[in-house]
């Protein structure tokens, strides 16, 4: 079974003790980064945060589907969808 994610508050302690600052201003640049990311990628660029990937929105276009409940086919209206490319370094660790 796999181990619970890390919740923010956790990492906010582990960025603190890292860079050896408080929690106060870690919250704030995890924040910070959070909604730099968020506003680059809802308009329609992508952000590369270097050895964990690339965050980018996709299109997706006009396409058929089905409701599993009752099979009916209808109609899905074309949509983005926010991707996340994982950097090769980082699928390395993990498979090592």
């Amino acid at each position: 079974m796999a181990a619970k994610p890390m919740t923010k508050a956790q990492l906010v302690s582990a960025l603190a003790e890292a860079t050896e600052t408080d929690k106060k201003s870690a919250g704030a640049t995890l924040d910070a980064l959070a909604e730099i990311i968020t506003n680059e990628v809802s308009s329609g660029g992508a952000v590369t945060i270097p050895g964990i990937g690339k965050i980018y929105c996709r299109e997706r276009p006009e396409r058929m589907v089905r409701n599993p409940a009752t099979g009916e086919q209808m109609k899905k209206e074309a949509d983005k969808a926010v991707k996340v490319t994982i950097a090769k370094a980082l699928k390395d660790s993990v498979n090592a």
